[in-house]
Order: C-alpha cells, then structure tokens, then sequence
C-alpha cells in the first residue's frame, strides 16, 4: 500500500517531466520513420540542415520558457528546498539538552501526530502548527530536527527571509509550492514536517496601508490561507515556526486556534540544565576530569546553549595557544572573560585619561560589591575592550527572572559608581558616563513611568498612553520623580565613596600599577580594609 502510494508521489510531483519526455521520445521515433520513407537526396539534404535547426529551435525554446517563467510562472519564485528524510536528520531526544519542559511540551506533540489513528477517533483534531518563542541561541531549531527525527516523517527547512522579495507576488507563490511539497511528501510518507524558522519576518501584525508592506501581507495572508486548507483534510501536516520576537509582536490571526495550536517557550537553561550542558560540550573536547561542573554552570547564570558551547570553543583555542594537553579551570576562566568582556586591544592613552580610567572602574566596583550582593565582582580591568577603556565584570550568582524596587535601585547606583568616583577625586567627569547614564537613566524612568515606584500616587504603565494624550502636569511630575530615583541613588553612592576614599585611592593605584585585579585581588583588598564581602545564602565555593 505505502509502495503505491509512493509511486503515486513520484508522479505526482514529476508528471509534466514524464508528459514532455514521452512526447520527445514519440517526436523522436516519428522524425526517424519519417527519415527512412524519404528519398536518399532529400534524407541527406534534411540531415545536413538538422544541426542549424536543432540550434535555432533551442534558441527559440531559450527564450520561451525564459518569458513563460518570468510572467507566466512567478519564476523569481522558484524554490530550491529539498526534503530531508527525518531519519537522515540524525538528532534524536538524547541529543537535546538543557531545556527539559520544552522537550517535554514537544515530545506530547510527537505522541500526538504519531498517534493521529487515534486521535481522529475520539473526534479530535491533529496538532497543526506549533509555534516555538525564546532568546536566540536556545535550540529552537535543533529541536524541530529532533522532532522529525522522533517521528520518522520528511523535513521541510527554510527561514522567513527566504519568502521576503522586492517582487509582489513572489513570497506568496514561495508559499504556495512549499505547502504543494509538503502535501505530496505526506501522500507518499504519511506526514511532513514543515519548519519555518525566523517566523517574524513573514509574521509580524500586518500594515493596512498603501505605503508599502503589500508584498509582507501578502505572503502572510497566503501562509494563513495555506494552514487553513489543512483543517479538515488527510495530510497530516505539521508546521512549525520559531521566532525570537515577543509573541506580541505576531500577527493574532496566525497565533489563532486551528493554525498555531501549541507554543512551546524555549528559555534560558537553569542550573541543572547548564551544567548537563557543560557536561555534553566538555566530553567532545580534551578537558581536565577535575573541572567543577556545577560550578561552572553557577558561573555561566543568564547563558544560553549557545553560549555555553562557544565559551568551551574559546577555551580549546586558549588551551591549543598556550600548547596545554587539556582544558583546564584557567583556559575556562579566561573564555568567559574573552565572550562576556571581549579581546584586550592595544590602544594608546595619555596618563590622565588611565588614572581617570582607574577611578572610574575603581567606583564601579567598591559600589557592586557594598550595595549590590547579587553581583560578584570578577575582575575589574583598565585595559580597552569593545570600545570601552576599562571594565568591570560583575555577573549574577543567581537567576533573577523579577527584580525588587531595592534590587533596581543597586543597578542605579551601581552604574552612578564611575561618575560620583570621578567627582569625587578630580571635581569633574568625562565622556565615559554616557553609557553608565544610559542605563540608569532606562532603569529609573521605567520604574516611574511603568512600575508604578515613583514618590507620587501615580500607579499604571503610562507608556501604554500616547504622550499627546498625558496631561502635562502628569508627565512633570513623573520626570521629576525619575529625576528625584537618580538623585537619591547619586546621594548614596557619592557618601558611599566619600566614606571610602582610601579604598578608592587603594584600588585605584593598584589598577594603575597591573592594569587588571582578579577576584582573590580585589576580596584581599577589601578584607584590608576590614570589610568582607555579603554572602548570605551563598557558599563561597560557588565562585
């Protein structure tokens, strides 16, 4: 049965190349008996002349078909996507790590198209579409390949940019063929898989205008068309989309009930998740059997999969470099430093921007480590990295996936540290508090304007109302109270350095003098001064 209905595919998709190829053969056998009935002058005459022919009516042949696909058949729509066999895949469940609850969500949807007999048995209604939202670098599109793997259908892969042209019309007919593809490889395999990654580029809310973005519509309207058909019909037919974009920011017509039935949020791994993550990259490399693995994953709280095999990628490089026979805690340690800070570049500075420099990164640092015990102080730098001149690496010990009024108030203060560290020792600043004020000033005003935290009775998300429309007496009072969140945080950090200005001065001559202060560095200076560092809740060996 499934021999027959594989046959009927074949013809199916190739039946305009049989057609044409039986009529050449049929041409062919006619032009030869009609050879042999002719005289032997006028045989050889014709056989003289049928290369000049052959050449002009290949000629003439060139350029119908280049005309009939240009205007005929959406020839700039051609699509060059071969399907991959989902056994041919080679990713199986085993192979996807780090993100155990959207495995799970996923492996559901397999039961269910595996078991579709059933399903349509107790009267439901197959999974169609399945959307996957997540940060880049979570494996997204590595778990789509599983999920054709586990089962065992053909794999349709393309991005969205790849239905986007200047031509009108080209995108939906892109859309058209891919969907007649899947159709025909679900006659003949009894399903497809059809994934689209980067949805939002076909997907995002539609513009009702005439200023253009009629191609984009178009495109959208004809994908939304497309998984309609499928409703009611025996192709069993899966499409799954994945998207970096906030699910807000998709056109609700496609995230509807019946296109897109399930979304699966593929996040950042935890801690257990991070550490089986270091476990699968590191086994692929030459590393030390000593490695820390749980501490390791504490390290690298926020990253991605992705990022976690390319900091293992950095440190066989550093460990290749400096011709060391594994990777060790050291070659680790410095592949963090080099995805999170960047490489160190020479750059010429004059002495007063480097003691400036010091005193900067100096406030930084004395502020993360008094009034941010979330943060651990890493390093801190004056060496120029991505365009900065000094830098002070402070990650998280912890997930935060929600912060509190103080916790957003210690990244204020936190980013006001350079500038009050500066006031504070030469009674003026530099350029080098843009960015710092950047962000305070995008921390300050949304906890005013859309978390309600300002001194004022004003509660809501006023960002939601157009600006023409607030009140003016409204929109002063809540700049003033951002302005007042800056105040009070730049008020406490210049009495915090104020109060400390012999650790600043320490800390400053001793970057001036290495250039660079490590973790054990900076907590011994500290404890010199009688200060140890606040680690409630936090076993110091997670460092």
């Amino acid at each position: 049965m499934m021999v027959r209905r594989r046959v009927q595919m074949f013809f199916r998709q190739h039946k305009v190349k049989i057609i044409l190829a039986v009529v050449v053969i049929v041409l062919i056998v006619l032009s030869v008996i009609g050879l042999m009935s002719l005289e032997s002058f006028y045989r050889k005459m014709t056989i003289a002349t049928m290369p000049v022919q052959f050449i002009m009516a290949g000629i003439h042949a060139g350029i119908f078909v280049f005309m009939y696909l240009t205007f005929m058949k959406g020839g700039f729509a051609k699509l060059d996507k071969a399907p991959i066999k989902g056994k041919d895949v080679s990713i199986t469940w085993d192979d996807v790590i780090g993100m155990h609850d959207a495995k799970q969500e996923a492996g559901e949807v397999v039961q269910l198209v595996k078991d579709r007999a059933n399903v349509k048995k107790m009267g439901g209604s197959v999974v169609k579409g399945l959307l996957m939202l997540g940060p880049p670098g979570c494996g997204k599109t590595y778990m789509a390949k599983a999920i054709a793997t586990e089962a065992d259908m053909p794999f349709i892969s393309m991005s969205g940019s790849e239905f986007v042209e200047v031509f009108v019309g080209v995108g939906a007919s892109r859309v058209r063929k891919l969907f007649k593809k899947a159709r025909d490889l679900a006659f003949g395999y009894g399903g497809c898989i059809l994934f689209i990654d980067e949805l939002d580029a076909i997907g995002r809310s539609r513009a009702f205008s005439f200023m253009g973005g009629q191609e984009t519509n178009s495109t959208l309207n004809q994908l939304l068309a497309e998984m309609d058909g499928l409703k009611g019909t025996e192709d069993n037919i899966v499409v799954i989309g994945a998207t970096n974009a906030n699910e807000q920011h998709m056109d609700q017509a496609l995230l509807r009930p019946g296109r897109f039935d399930r979304k699966i949020m593929v996040t950042n791994p935890s801690q257990d998740d991070r550490e089986e993550l270091f476990k699968f990259y590191l086994k692929k490399v030459k590393a030390e059997e000593s490695l820390d693995l749980g501490r390791l994953a504490r390290r690298a709280v926020g990253k991605s999969p992705a990022d976690i095999a390319n900091i293992v990628k950095e440190a066989t490089l550093i460990a290749t470099r400096h011709k060391k026979a594994a990777i060790g805690l050291k070659e680790i340690s410095e592949a963090f430093e080099r995805v999170d800070l960047g490489i160190k570049y020479k750059l010429t500075v004059t002495p007063r921007e480097k003691e400036m420099t010091a005193y900067h990164e100096s406030g930084h640092l004395i502020v993360n480590y008094l009034k941010a015990p979330s943060k651990t102080v890493f390093k801190a730098s004056i060496l120029p990295r991505r365009g900065t001149l000094g830098v002070v690496w402070a990650p998280e010990r912890e997930e935060l996936h929600s912060r509190s009024k103080e916790q957003l108030l210690e990244l204020i203060m936190v980013s006001m540290g350079g500038y009050c560290a500066e006031k504070e020792t030469f009674n003026t600043t530099s350029s080098g508090v843009t960015s710092d004020f950047a962000k305070a000033m995008e921390i300050a005003h949304n906890m005013v304007w859309k978390m309600g935290m300002g001194k004022s009775d004003y509660v809501g998300d006023y960002t939601v109302i157009p600006k023409e429309e607030i009140a003016e007496e409204i929109k002063l009072t809540l700049n003033n109270d951002t302005n007042d969140v800056l105040q009070g945080c730049l008020a406490e950090v210049s009495k915090v350095l104020s109060e400390n200005k012999n650790m600043l001065d320490k800390f400053a001559k001793e970057l001036l003098e290495r250039e660079e202060l490590e973790y054990d560095e900076i907590i011994a200076i500290f404890e010199a001064f009688g200060i140890k560092e606040n680690r409630e809740g936090y076993d110091e060996k997670n460092v």
